[in-house]
């Protein structure tokens, strides 16, 4: 990922977040030397340093974890927030018109190896914390013990977990940092207004914060 140093994103805490926003990551293996492509949802164990580990689940029916083996080389790709930008919000636009639309995003790239299990406490524990994850900010959050412990362990039968140990993480946060100050408050402003690129504009108006 080209990665520009002024967009390059360290802050522990605004990575974590974006995983926890933004779970479902795209899975990139090599194969026989073809690139398979999958798209799953992956819970952090702790942080996303290196030697720290993510898990998720697949169907037994999803051919990636035969891809996988006993173990292989992967990358995991989480997408954040994102926005087109106008020229039309940078207020630099009015004196001089050299300026250009662009796209800001927020992205992490984890690279690592990825294993397999069939084991039912192993599995079983990967479903609990998924949905634990993604259900604790309803007002009434489903438990996997709301269902019939029959129908569950059929569900287990039927799944395979996946744990990817983190080697390397890159992330890249572009939110308007290489223009003015001014022109950055511009687009916090624009992308406020709508509520499909509020996300955006907070990520940009952390940004300014911090620099």
């Amino acid at each position: 990922m080209y990665v520009p140093t002024v967009f390059t994103e360290v802050d522990h805490d605004a990575i974590t977040a974006l995983l926890d926003r933004h779970p479902l990551a795209t899975l990139v293996l090599v194969h026989d030397g073809r690139a398979q492509v999958d798209h799953i949802p992956f819970a952090r164990l702790a942080g996303v340093n290196a030697g720290e580990s993510l898990v998720a689940h697949v169907s037994k029916s999803n051919d990636t974890w035969r891809l996988i083996g006993e173990g292989c080389e992967a990358v995991l790709v989480f997408t954040g927030a994102s926005a087109y930008v106008s020229p039309s919000l940078y207020p630099s636009k009015r004196s001089t018109h050299e300026v250009v639309p662009t796209w800001n995003y927020a992205t992490v790239h984890l690279r690592g190896r990825i294993t397999c299990s069939h084991e039912r406490t192993v599995k079983l524990d990967i479903v609990e914390r998924l949905t634990h994850m993604m259900e604790s900010g309803r007002r009434e959050p489903w438990a996997v013990s709301d269902a019939p412990a029959s129908y569950i362990e059929k569900m287990l039968a039927g799944i395979v977990a996946l744990q990817f140990d983190i080697e390397t993480s890159t992330a890249k946060f572009k939110a308007s940092q290489n223009r003015s100050i001014e022109d950055r408050h511009g687009v916090i402003d624009g992308l406020a207004k709508d509520s499909a690129t509020q996300e955006a504009a907070r990520i940009a108006a952390d940004r300014v914060a911090r620099s």
